[in-house]
């Protein structure tokens, strides 16, 4: 063999080297009561990883011993009859989903020599030499994964078969990760993709792939990659119930169509996965020129970056039931321009059928820098506005072929320079120069909404208390003085900050996505759309920046005291939404942020499960045990309560309670253009 095939061979079988899961020959669930504390909750010990129904050999040496782990053993509780209760906080799911009946047994390690145990913490005695066949717990001894760490060593990696592939990924405390999965091949540039097919190879699951190019410095061409993150996997030996599919959550993440990761840390998946009980993908797509370019040249119509989002959600599709996902629950979400992609999809005749629910979270519309993410370009407007300046910018206006001047340039080039980042009227992905809110029923559920401040990042704090020339820097009109009021505290510049971050959120995030919402229920595309508004927030680190979007420091809150007056800004839901406070190490900043983290994850997570965000709907959160977020809904007066047609009403999501509200700001939108009937003009 030459040395060449020495070294192919020595890194397929290191791609290799988890435990095959085909050969394990069981499913395995990790089953935790995660209360999104990471290592500092009291449950952090408590993860078990369920097999399925096995002699008890099997299960200890040909399951728990190959996974690096023993027989799970409970602490006993009282007269040592049965277990802590406290230590089965998946007993009630476990009855509640029908993977186990009140008088089902699993195999356990006991100080008291007992070999089984029930649902209800009661020990019995099996013969371990018998052919009795129970499922299995096994501890799970894996570390917390975390911004800084995640550890692949060999010990808790697993592998499994998926599009003709030998995937190598790896678990850590709370879920099963695989990473930078190949969906597409490197497309040409300029052109669309296709989907990925594996040849047999090995491939390594154990990080994040390539960012796609943004910037002066960042990324690569090669960037088609996705992340999953899953509880649970299937026997690939036998096929799974539909019953045990878990629902799938499809993220997009944001930056403008011009920047983003799908590996960002803000919304690292293992948090929903686990606490949720579901399928988490996220995706990177080509942004900025790379990935929206049009040239009236007949040919280069871009949405590539539209066209990847939609390639990703067909290999989801059609490969998520190996990660324990239903392709029939899928749930596509996004925040900003993920949200405007979300959109677009929903618009698109490409993802037609593809998806079942959608949550758009912060969507831009309406005036000045939002427009273009509700309401197309054609591809001669994109070429005026974007492509003729990069064209000139790369000296290929005179070029025989525009596309392949641009083809000749570095990538870094072409998204230094800046220039299109626009969705195209291109005929193929998009028909329509707006999302149609005419015409028949959508076959999806839908969420969305806004945080309360959401322009006020958007905009830049000025350096100058006169309005007219501030707001014409920042590209609005002077709004009338009775509906847009400047307040007086004496911080003029903040005070006229103040003012301009209502009128850039109410004129590119609110009004336009009330109007949507409006339209859409009119018509009877929908029948009800779960809208809300974020009146509490907890800002990420890096972005915007700015302390306005920081609650006021005290000396009883050190990190801040969200009870007093801050802005909630674009961005501030992620966290709470994924979990991942105590993921990123940020602090507590009082003793709202846990319990609001708690009840965002889980409502989020009920309408990714059954199109319905009231955690409460059908006995989900009681049997996984989250007091907190039931407390938190109770207190909010009842359900979450659907917008309607006639009936304009939103969540306002906030600590320590929540509640309904109308629609917000409508005689603000009228003045603005942008009324509730807008789209029905």
């Amino acid at each position: 063999m030459h040395l060449a095939g020495v070294r192919l061979a020595a890194l397929a079988a290191s791609l290799a080297a988890g435990e095959s899961l085909k050969s394990l020959d069981t499913s395995l669930t990790i089953i935790t009561n995660n209360d999104l504390q990471g290592p500092a909750s009291p449950y952090a010990d408590t993860a078990v990883i369920l097999t399925d129904a096995r002699p008890y050999q099997d299960v200890s040496q040909g399951v728990c011993a190959k996974l690096g782990e023993q027989l799970w053993r409970p602490r006993p509780g009282k007269g040592h009859k049965r277990t802590d209760t406290a230590e089965l906080p998946f007993a009630d799911y476990l009855k509640y989903d029908g993977t186990a009946s009140a008088s089902s047994k699993f195999w356990i390690s006991s100080d008291s020599g007992s070999d089984c145990m029930d649902v209800s913490g009661r020990f019995s005695k099996a013969s371990t030499a018998s052919n009795s066949r129970f499922p299995g717990l096994c501890t799970n001894t894996a570390p917390f994964s975390t911004e800084s760490s995640q550890d692949t060593s060999a010990k808790w990696q697993i592998s499994l078969d998926v599009n003709n592939q030998t995937l190598t990924g790896f678990r850590d405390r709370l879920s099963f990760r695989f990473l930078g999965i190949r969906y597409a091949p490197q497309p040409q540039r300029f052109t669309y993709p296709t989907l990925f097919k594996g040849s047999g190879e090995a491939a390594s699951a154990l990080s994040y792939g390539s960012q796609c190019v943004q910037g002066s410095d960042t990324g690569s061409e090669d960037c088609l990659f996705l992340n999953v993150w899953t509880p649970y996997l299937p026997n690939p030996n036998s096929a799974a119930p539909k019953k045990k599919l878990r629902p799938v959550g499809f993220w997009i993440h944001g930056g403008a169509l011009t920047g983003g990761f799908g590996g960002d840390p803000t919304f690292d998946g293992a948090n929903v996965a686990s606490r949720g009980d579901m399928v988490l993908v996220s995706i990177n797509y080509r942004l900025s020129t790379l990935g929206y370019l049009a040239l009236k040249d007949g040919k280069t119509n871009g949405n590539y970056g539209l066209a990847d989002q939609i390639t990703a959600l067909d290999w989801v599709r059609a490969h998520i039931q190996n990660f324990g996902g239903d392709p029939d629950r899928i749930t596509i979400f996004g925040q900003s321009a993920g949200a405007g992609s979300v959109r677009a999809m929903m618009a698109s005749p490409k993802a037609a059928g593809k998806f079942a629910k959608a949550i758009m979270l912060s969507n831009l519309g309406g005036i000045n820098y939002g427009t273009t993410y509700s309401h197309y370009y054609t591809i001669d407007e994109e070429v005026e506005v974007a492509a003729k300046p990069l064209l000139a910018a790369t000296n290929c206006t005179n070029a025989a072929s525009q596309v392949d001047c641009l083809r000749a340039l570095p990538s870094h080039t072409l998204t230094q320079i800046g220039g299109p980042r626009y969705i195209v009227l291109d005929g193929t992905y998009i028909t329509n120069l707006e999302l149609p809110l005419k015409g028949p029923k959508l076959p999806i559920h839908l969420m969305m909404g806004i945080t309360r401040d959401d322009g006020a990042p958007i905009i830049s704090f000025p350096q100058t208390s006169n309005q007219s020339a501030y707001l014409a820097s920042q590209g609005f009109s002077v709004p009338p003085a009775n509906l847009f009021p400047i307040p007086s505290t004496g911080n003029a510049t903040l005070d006229l900050y103040n003012m301009t971050s209502r009128l850039a959120t109410d004129g590119i995030f609110r009004c336009i996505d009330q109007a949507t919402a409006f339209s859409a229920l009119q018509n009877n595309r929908l029948d009800e759309i779960y809208y809300y508004e974020f009146d509490r927030t907890y800002q990420t680190k890096g972005w915007p920046g700015t302390n306005v979007c920081e609650p006021p420091r005290t000396k009883d809150r050190p990190f801040g005291d969200p009870s007093k007056p801050y802005f909630k800004c674009h961005s501030g839901e992620l966290y709470y939404v994924f979990g991942n406070l105590h993921r990123q190490a940020l602090p507590m900043r009082d003793e709202g942020d846990l319990v609001f983290e708690q009840f965002v994850l889980d409502s989020f997570v009920s309408f990714m499960r059954r199109g319905d965000p009231n955690v409460d709907a059908d006995g989900w959160a009681k049997a996984r045990g989250y007091k907190a977020s039931l407390g938190m809904q109770e207190r909010a007066g009842g359900k979450w309560v659907a917008a309607r047609k006639g009936r304009m009403t939103l969540r306002v999501l906030d600590w320590p309670r929540s509640g309904q509200s109308g629609f917000r700001e409508l005689e603000q939108c009228e003045s603005l253009g942008l009324g509730l009937r807008y789209y029905e003009k």
